[in-house]
């Protein structure tokens, strides 16, 4: 291909607004502006009115403070990935934050959004690298050189001793995809190591290996707008009101015009509440339920056997198989009503269009791929697949959850989605990268199968980049273990994280708002980030960090990256003609079109916001490949001593391990700490100390006392570190596919204590205390005053 990635028209500047007043708009721009539904081709009944309620007057209005700017980005937090304007002085300073008019968002963002500038120059920013040669020593601020040179003394010690797959690099699903690949890219051809992962290893990847099996391809069949578009949507495993808020707007959109609303969960959630059915499940037994709903479409005849004759293989065994789980046995395991199982799959194969959306509540488990298998077995055999309004998606945990999985830095993938073990796709990208094929290492392990190998000193160092294991991982001590077994480790981070502290070195990096680059949300849609300001002095950019310690390990002439735009145009180039097509994305057309989604061949392609509109999969024969799924009970056994099942999940006021949102004030007031959600039926009140006892330890935690919650479930969230650690408890058993942990259900206990474990503060470096102002809530000894579903007992 000869075309320059760069040569497709002026690119976008960023500056000033001209101030706008409502009052003296022109008229006919105001009409204009009115009439612009969700998705530009389609206006079903009320999504105009929904859409346009409210929102107008805030989208017309402009700063008018002289010398600001409005940068437009996207947040940094989940794969939603609203659209916002970051408010920048005169001085260049990132200082608040307004919603943009995106077509994500529509001018809403959640209280996570709202907040995330805050970070950007925040007290506790490391801006000067952390380093010191053993545990047992203090941490000293020291010079960029005397970091680096250390760093890459430790890599060629370790190497040149034990191997190069001695050392490993863990990354992270919030890094821009210019950084996910470099990650990848550095770790095989500058460490020369098969052992990289990231941790979207804890988030997507059974939706991924199931996505991949049944349709050859990695992503979500269709775009957000559809759910306005539905009859019948079902939603499993995903508290949408919680973790990604901003999404509400499309159910209540689809709501508004009478879609059906599935919701499948332990919890009621405020979005179960809302439900017209509600299924409570035990937890751990997602497959064994949609197995069953399967059962009832077969036996009643409501297969689209004509879709299926056209469209797909392996049906006949599916079908064999669920005829094994009839609505009696499939309401034992459960734990659910059997006529429940009835009216949901009358609900969703007698309508017209059905759309089915899932996320971790039935993807971190040891059967993961099996439970997400089991949803696209039902969609398909419905025929919901590949129309407005009828498919399947999955709903992404970080920002770039969908697009950091893409582009090379998980275990067995390359660049554009290739497979490491398959020959030609490595012949393809060691000649774009120009290496020899000998030279490219085989696939390594998963992230907490890493963590198992530095146990057993297989690795002896790593570097990890944008995340932190000590918080995210199951088993803690199993981790904290492997982690101190280390001769050597690197954290790249712009706070110091709980695994951070731990470290050998820490390099202070960019948040989201000091560089630019692009991420793929839950849609497959590729948004750009613009920078809004320089970073602090001493800061440096991971993809900075990462090109220079390749050009201090001998590896700089494939790293000659000034900035993340050069990076983009070789992301592009490597995955032309794969599945994840990035080729004809550019930061032009990002910018002009807000957003497109891959694959996109070329620069005059539209992008394709919605798959198999012509019956076609990705698989070489255009077929859905149907799977067999078998239901088998969590690893974690149930027994006398361990009767209920814990269950964990995120709450709305923080994000995944909490290193960002644990400083920011009014997310901390909001939810100042963890609490342990029970059933009435126990004899606890609110607030009360309880022990919840797994065999990986216990914690206590104060009550919330709550109808919303099946008897025999008890949930906790997880952005704490220990004593508070929910992941303290959860066990490290993983998915033989996808290697996804089960933090979904363990076995557990309650019982009554006297004190409840204190929330720490925020680790921060040497010389800084912990932001007074942000932590004064953590000494609060009640659950959040706003609590989750419907309470039975009052708050004091």
């Amino acid at each position: 291909m000869t075309e320059d990635p760069r040569a497709t028209g002026p690119r976008a500047t960023t500056g000033p607004r001209a101030p706008a007043d409502s009052r003296t708009a022109d008229p006919s721009r105001t009409e204009s502006r009115t009439a612009v539904p969700l998705d530009p081709s389609l206006a079903p009944p009320g999504t105009r009115a929904f859409r346009d309620a409210g929102g107008i007057p805030a989208d017309r209005w402009r700063a008018d403070q002289d010398g600001e700017t409005l940068v437009p980005t996207h947040c940094c937090f989940c794969g939603v990935q609203c659209g916002m304007y970051l408010r920048v002085d005169r001085g260049g300073k990132v200082f608040g934050v307004e919603p943009r008019n995106h077509d994500i968002n529509r001018m809403r963002l959640c209280p996570k959004g709202i907040n995330a500038y805050q970070q950007v120059n925040h007290p506790d920013r490391l801006t000067a690298p952390l380093m010191r040669r053993s545990r047992d020593e203090d941490f000293r601020e020291v010079s960029w050189d005397e970091a680096l040179d250390f760093t890459v003394s430790e890599i060629r010690r370790i190497q040149q001793s034990h191997g190069n797959d001695a050392f490993g690099l863990l990354g992270g699903a919030s890094l821009f995809s210019e950084k996910t690949y470099l990650v990848g890219k550095f770790a095989r051809v500058a460490l020369k190591s098969r052992h990289i992962d990231y941790n979207g290893r804890l988030c997507m990847v059974s939706a991924a290996g199931a996505n991949k099996l049944a349709f050859g391809i990695d992503r979500a069949g269709n775009p957000f707008s559809d759910i306005l578009l539905t009859d019948c949507l079902l939603i499993a495993g995903s508290n949408v009101g919680e973790c990604f808020p901003v999404m509400t707007q499309y159910v209540w959109g689809a709501r508004d015009r009478g879609t059906i609303l599935i919701v499948v969960d332990p919890r009621e959630t405020a979005i179960a509440r809302t439900a017209d059915i509600h299924v409570a499940l035990r937890p751990g037994t997602d497959s064994a339920f949609f197995n069953s709903v399967l059962h009832v479409v077969v036996e009643e005849g409501l297969t689209d056997e004509a879709y299926l004759a056209a469209h797909a293989t392996g049906w006949e065994e599916v079908k064999a198989k669920v005829a094994e789980y009839p609505p009696a046995r499939a309401a034992e395991i459960c734990g659910v009503p059997a006529e429940q199982i009835v009216q949901v799959a009358r609900a969703f194969a007698r309508a017209p269009k059905a759309m089915a959306w899932h996320a971790r509540g039935i993807e971190h488990h040891s059967q993961g791929v099996e439970n997400c298998l089991s949803v696209i077995n039902l969609c398909t055999a419905t025929g919901h697949l590949g129309r407005p309004g009828a498919g399947y998606g999955t709903l992404t945990g970080q920002g770039n959850g969908q697009g950091g999985r893409e582009h090379g830095q998980k275990a067995d993938l390359l660049p554009g989605g290739r497979s490491i073990m398959n020959e030609e796709h490595r012949r393809q990208i060691c000649e774009i990268w120009g290496i020899e094929e000998s030279e490219l290492p085989p696939a390594g392990t998963s992230m907490m199968e890493m963590v198992w190998q530095m146990q057993r000193r297989e690795i002896r160092g790593l570097i990890g980049i944008c995340n932190n294991p000590f918080v995210s991982l199951p088993n803690y001590a199993v981790v904290k273990e492997g982690y101190d077994a280390t001769e050597f480790h690197a954290q790249l981070d712009f706070f110091l994280s709980e695994t951070a502290a731990n470290a050998h070195v820490v390099l202070p990096v960019t948040t989201w708002a000091e560089d630019e680059g692009v991420m793929a949300n839950a849609e497959a849609r590729v948004v750009k980030h613009n920078k809004a300001q320089d970073p602090p002095p001493g800061v440096r950019t991971d993809t900075w960090v990462m090109c220079e310690l390749a050009r201090r390990l001998g590896a700089g002439d494939k790293f000659a990256f000034p900035d993340s735009r050069t990076v983009f145009d070789e992301l592009r180039i490597a995955s032309a003609g794969t599945v994840n097509d990035y080729y004809g994305i550019t930061y032009e057309r990002l910018e002009e079109t807000g957003g497109i989604v891959w694959p996109c061949p070329s620069t005059d392609h539209p992008g394709t916001p919605r798959l198999f509109e012509d019956g076609r999969t990705y698989h070489p024969d255009g077929k859905i490949h149907l799977q067999v799924v078998e239901w088998h009970s969590p690893m974690d056994p149930y027994d006398d001593e361990h009767p209920m099942s814990l269950t964990t999940g995120r709450t709305v006021a923080h994000f995944l391990s909490g290193n960002q949102t644990r400083r920011l004030g009014a997310l901390v007031e909001q939810t100042p700490r963890p609490w342990a959600e029970i059933h009435p039926s126990h004899g606890f009140r609110n607030g009360e100390p309880v022990r919840v006892v797994t065999r990986r330890g216990s914690e206590v935690f104060p009550a919330l006392v709550t109808e919303a919650i099946r008897p025999d479930t008890v949930f906790v969230p997880y952005h704490w570190p220990v004593p508070t650690a929910a992941n303290a408890l959860t066990i490290d058993a993983l998915d033989p596919r996808s290697k996804i942990p089960e933090y979904k259900v363990c076995a557990c206990r309650i019982e009554h204590a006297e004190k409840i474990d204190e929330v720490p503060a925020p680790p921060v470096a040497p010389g800084h205390v912990a932001y007074p102002e942000t932590q004064v809530s953590r000494t609060d000894p009640l659950p959040p005053t706003s609590p989750q579903g419907r309470g039975t007992s009052e708050r004091g």
